[in-house]
């Protein structure tokens, strides 16, 4: 065999659940299946990876199973009404309510409330499509080959850090892997063509829904932001990759630019940031190394990642002004906290702008707390020196901002080394 073939035949059996595991599952799954369908007038169906049979190992799993309701009149609170004689239940607040049940030690149910819709025009959610996604992928996947090759693309788009459609990964969802590698017939053809996209607007049609010249005008203009139209073959009106950002997919092909030049198995590992290494490295270049660490009031999973990403895009604009960023990272703990870390060098000033030279008024204002101006293009500007270190702008900046982060929801900031 190949190196290639070798090194994802490896990886393959290390990411597979273990048939125990599976089991285990399997048999919890089918006696609370028992217990609910007594309880609730409605239709019931595992989705998800476990449903699809693209289930990769992982610490924790969570198993989709869908309530279809009829009418979506409040049908969250009637499956809260279902599973209040179920113990342990969390409600996720999110587009539409869902709960999570724990069945196993490292394994949850998640209920997910939806409308039983015979046309996916009338869904109101995108959960309510997910019935139909299990049965064009359970129905088009038939090969055991294409199964194992989507289970290598979530374990490397997952340890690569572009898996998930949250909006602070902005990347791929599951559902789109899926069809992306049955669509390219393999794992590597996968990472091939995606590495060769050099195009603004790459569109994969699978089922030839739309009329190549007419797909960019027959899509609602907000469902085309993304680098790949992907067509979603149960709904011709929707792009499978909406959530795909250009940041996420150009670091994604570089991934596999550079998996495909030199295959190894790291490409398939988390890879974790050694943060003594950075900080030891931006001492010897006379660097500053900061790791902040804040905390939203948010409910934890894609809201509070949310939040804390858009607050770390915020506040590295605000470093921006005073420092030259040299490196930089998010690291989101899925649950109300993440941390920043920043390696920085401060410039040796900035250009603070005033009013125009006209604007005597300001003018007088703006000479009165700064003695030494200039003009430039009919404004007065004045050079600052940058006095401070990145610790003493964190500070004094928490210091000026509060009200900012309550308005971000951001409820501590905190240098922590």
């Amino acid at each position: 065999m190949k190196k290639i073939d070798l090194i994802l035949k490896k990886v393959l059996d290390e990411i597979k659940p273990g048939k125990e595991k599976v089991k285990e599952i399997e048999k919890e799954l089918k006696v609370f299946m028992n217990q609910i369908k007594s309880k609730v007038k409605a239709e019931l169906f595992v989705g998800g990876s476990f449903a699809k049979k693209t289930l990769i190992k992982k610490d924790k799993y969570d198993i989709d199973i869908f309530i279809r309701f009829l009418k979506g009149e409040k049908i969250s609170e009637k499956l809260e009404k279902v599973l209040k004689d179920f113990g342990n239940v969390k409600k996720v607040h999110g587009s539409r309510d869902y709960f999570q049940i724990k069945a196993g030690k490292d394994f949850y149910f998640e209920l997910v409330p939806v409308l039983k819709v015979s046309n996916p025009k009338q869904a109101e959610n995108i959960t309510d499509l997910s019935y139909s996604h299990v049965r064009y992928i359970n129905k088009k996947v038939k090969s055991q080959k294409i199964l194992d090759d989507i289970k290598l693309a979530k374990a490397f788009c997952f340890a690569r850090q572009c898996y998930g459609a949250e909006s602070y990964i902005k990347g791929f969802s599951g559902y789109s892997l899926e069809l992306l590698v049955y669509y390219y017939g393999s794992f590597l053809k996968f990472l091939r063509e995606i590495s060769k996209i050099k195009t603004e607007k790459t569109i994969i049609d699978i089922e030839k829904l739309h009329k190549k010249s007419r797909v960019l005008m027959d899509l609602n203009a907000s469902k085309l932001e993304s680098p790949i139209i992907l067509i979603d073959p149960t709904y011709k009106q929707r792009n499978a990759l909406a959530c795909l950002s250009k940041e996420t997919f150009l670091k994604f092909q570089n991934e596999c630019k550079m998996f495909l030049k030199n295959p190894c198995e790291k490409f398939f590992e988390i890879e974790k940031t050694d943060l003594k290494k950075l900080k030891k490295e931006a001492v010897n270049k006379n660097y500053e190394f900061v790791l902040i660490e804040t905390k939203t009031n948010k409910q934890s999973g894609d809201i509070a990642g949310t939040k804390l990403f858009k607050f770390y895009n915020h506040f590295t604009e605000e470093i921006l002004k005073y420092f030259e960023i040299k490196k930089k990272g998010f690291n989101y703990n899925d649950e109300q906290s993440a941390r920043y870390f920043f390696v920085v060098k401060p410039k040796k000033e900035i250009l603070i702008s005033g009013p125009f030279k006209k604007d005597k008024e300001n003018v007088l204002a703006f000479k009165k707390i700064h003695k030494k101006t200039f003009v430039k293009k009919k404004r007065l500007f004045v050079r600052k020196k940058i006095d401070f270190d990145l610790k003493k702008f964190v500070d004094s900046w928490l210091k000026k901002n509060k009200k900012k982060m309550n308005e971000m929801s951001v409820v501590g900031l905190g240098v922590l080394g």
